[in-house]
């Protein structure tokens, strides 16, 4: 599972995750820093990957065009880069089955499901 992680994540969350989501990346690693969500969408879609995100911007859009790329919406407000890692290795197993999911566009993660 390829995750790209959207501006509003740190980019140390790669490394942090890079163990159980090996070809994820940051939007900074993917020349993306300053990018439109248009384009980031568009090279996610053309890259295979699943977006990371804390704004609703990328649902509303999944809502719109389906997919691909498929949605992650983190719905955490503030915390570390720690506590979102924690997030995405605890959902592991719900992100592989809604990544492997033909009808699913947005999974949202939020500290109730742990």
């Amino acid at each position: 599972m390829k995750l790209l992680l959207d501006e509003n994540l740190s980019p140390r969350l790669t490394a942090l995750i890079a163990d159980i989501f090996p070809e994820s990346a940051h939007v900074h690693e993917c020349n993306l820093a300053t990018a439109s969500d248009i384009a980031i969408w568009e090279y996610a879609k053309t890259h295979a990957f699943v977006i990371v995100s804390k704004d609703s911007d990328f649902f509303e859009r999944s809502v719109l065009f389906g997919i691909p790329p498929k949605i992650i919406w983190v719905r955490v407000g503030n915390c570390s880069t720690a506590e979102i890692a924690e997030l995405l290795r605890f959902g592991f197993q719900t992100i592989r089955a809604f990544v492997e999911n033909n009808t699913e566009t947005c999974l949202l993660l939020n500290r109730k499901q742990q």
